[in-house]
């Protein structure tokens, strides 16, 4: 089979590499994807280039953890008659060496997702990380049906997904920032009440507008280093900060605003959701996604060939939306 990998930790475009590998098999309890899409995702680049660790966990990676493709094979145990569906997966690469970035992966069978009927292809390969990082960030901790929220990147990846989620699941209010005007179409088109330009505007007297002076009850983040100060002014006494990620490992909070305002603040890592809290975002997502609700934000589709270049576009923050990998 034709894989992108890569055997040492640096610039994408020295590191990652293109060749042949033999087709997988799946073992008992697996099944085989056949793919069509690889999905790029900030961790997957963040790994390859050694942010975490320069040390492999593995001789040689097959990146991506997101991806979506056929089910063309079973391993014991595993229903047959799942051959021939359309599926998306979930953390290929997570603590595993061989990932999406490939024509085959093999992994357990509640891994693959089966795909609702009129789901774009492509789209598939944006729910593993994405669709659920955003849908567990507005489900968490009893959801946001009759809150307010503030949806910090609310154009991103995970962004986009988050407004739209939190608009369908029964959000009263639902504010974005973003960085430009094309961002806050987007985000107004994904059902965005208001949108802030935070290089134009100040984010917190614009909060502090739209909520009537009372604050969001719920913040969705994606960079707590860059928006912490933001954050405390933004949410209300008694709120919630969701974290998700950040664009520095390590950042500074001013305690007596937290602990004055009652603040909650949460984090997770997607890749680590328990059973029940994957089970609750999937299930979530499948219904909405059955009625055809959800729109995808996919900027860039590259074939398999570019992976560098999907991976620098993601790594600069340039791609503005998911960036796919057409693998078959």
């Amino acid at each position: 089979m034709r894989v992108a990998y890569y055997e040492r930790t640096g610039p994408a475009d020295e590191v990652l590499q293109l060749g042949e590998m033999p087709d997988p098999q799946p073992a008992a309890g697996e099944v085989r994807v056949k793919l069509l899409w690889s999905g790029v995702n900030p961790s997957d680049v963040k790994s390859r280039a050694g942010l975490r660790s320069s040390k492999l966990a593995f001789p040689r990676i097959v990146p991506h953890s997101d991806g979506m493709g056929v089910i063309d094979a079973v391993g014991a145990g595993v229903d047959a008659t799942r051959v021939g569906e359309r599926v998306w997966v979930w953390n290929g690469a997570w603590g595993r060496a061989f990932g999406t970035a490939a024509q085959y992966v093999t992994l357990p069978a509640a891994q693959a997702v089966p795909m609702p009927e009129g789901t774009p292809d492509e789209a598939g390969a944006c729910f593993g990380i994405p669709a659920l990082t955003a849908m567990h960030a507005v489900l968490m901790a009893g959801g946001v049906a009759g809150k307010s929220v503030l949806v910090q990147g609310g154009a991103g990846a995970v962004g986009h997904y988050a407004v739209q989620f939190a608009k369908l699941l029964g959000a009263s209010q639902v504010l974005a920032t973003v960085g430009n005007e094309r961002n806050a179409q987007l985000a107004r088109d994904a059902g965005a009440d208001g949108v802030i330009d935070y290089k134009r505007e100040d984010v917190a007297a614009a909060v502090m507008k739209a909520t009537g002076g009372k604050g969001v009850d719920r913040i969705v983040e994606v960079d707590v280093a860059a928006n912490a100060a933001a954050d405390l002014a933004c949410v209300r006494a008694g709120g919630e900060v969701v974290v998700y990620g950040s664009g520095a490992g390590k950042f500074e909070l001013d305690f007596f605003p937290l602990i004055v305002k009652n603040v909650e603040l949460r984090f997770f890592i997607v890749y680590n959701l328990d059973l029940e809290q994957r089970a609750r975002a999937i299930n979530t997502l499948r219904k909405l996604l059955e009625k055809g609700v959800v729109k995808h934000n996919i900027a860039q589709r590259l074939p398999l060939e570019e992976i560098a270049k999907a991976h620098q576009l993601v790594a600069g923050g340039a791609a503005g939306g998911n960036v796919v990998l057409k693998v078959a």
